[in-house]
């Protein structure tokens, strides 16, 4: 089965660069022995990649598209050096999406933050193809990222790092073309649903913490 490597490697800092432009390359950038350790590791997996989101309301099991490589690259460079693990989804609603991928989560003191964080750069859109089409639709259990709307970001790019799982496709038909789906749900479709009809406040934030413990590759299907 054919691999998959990283876009661009160089060495410095655990980051990647800052905002990027349609056609170009995301930069990871590299030191520490976990990161080079988490290269590797990523180099070894197949060009459709499988993770587990493990909460604690249970597992959700998605694969990764190899024809939205920017996103599925980065996705994978973030879950194995555990820049999601311990987050939350912020932002849940039944009927639509669940939203996570926000460090900023991690703590209840910026819980009015929460929704604005992640690293500091965006991801070029990979949503249509050469026809104009759009590259996969809001299917139930579709992995999207999130972005800013279109008057502080008119190239629709994505955020570094939050994503949301789509709970109805009957109302995310209109973010077809307007938001990049990198993946799919394989396994954990009624996880999605359960986590949908928590208890949920004014903001959309479940009353009731759903966290994400980890974020990690399935041994068995890569």
């Amino acid at each position: 089965m054919k691999k998959f490597v990283l876009a661009v490697l160089t060495v410095g800092l655990l980051a990647f660069s800052c905002k990027t432009r349609p056609n170009q390359e995301v930069t990871v950038n590299l030191s520490t022995k976990d990161s080079l350790a988490a290269v590797k590791a990523a180099q070894a997996l197949p060009e459709e990649p499988v993770f587990d989101i493990v909460t604690n309301m249970g597992t959700i099991r998605v694969r990764l598209f190899k024809d939205t490589p920017k996103h599925r690259d980065n996705f994978v460079h973030l879950a194995l050096g555990g820049y999601y693990d311990n987050t939350l989804f912020h932002r849940v609603i039944n009927g639509f999406v669940i939203q996570g991928g926000d460090p900023f989560t991690r703590d209840t003191s910026l819980v009015e933050k929460w929704g604005e964080g992640g690293p500091d750069y965006t991801i070029p859109a990979e949503m249509r193809n050469e026809a104009g089409e759009p590259l996969h639709t809001h299917v139930k259990g579709a992995l999207a990222a999130a972005r800013q709307g279109d008057v502080a970001n008119p190239f629709k790019e994505s955020s570094g790092s939050q994503f949301y799982l789509v709970q109805d496709p009957v109302n995310c038909q209109h973010l077809d073309g307007e938001y990049t789906v990198f993946g799919e749900t394989i396994a954990g479709l009624h996880v999605i649903d359960e986590i949908a009809a928590v208890d949920t406040d004014r903001m959309d934030r479940p009353v009731q913490e759903v966290r994400i413990l980890a974020i990690k590759p399935n041994k068995e299907l890569n």
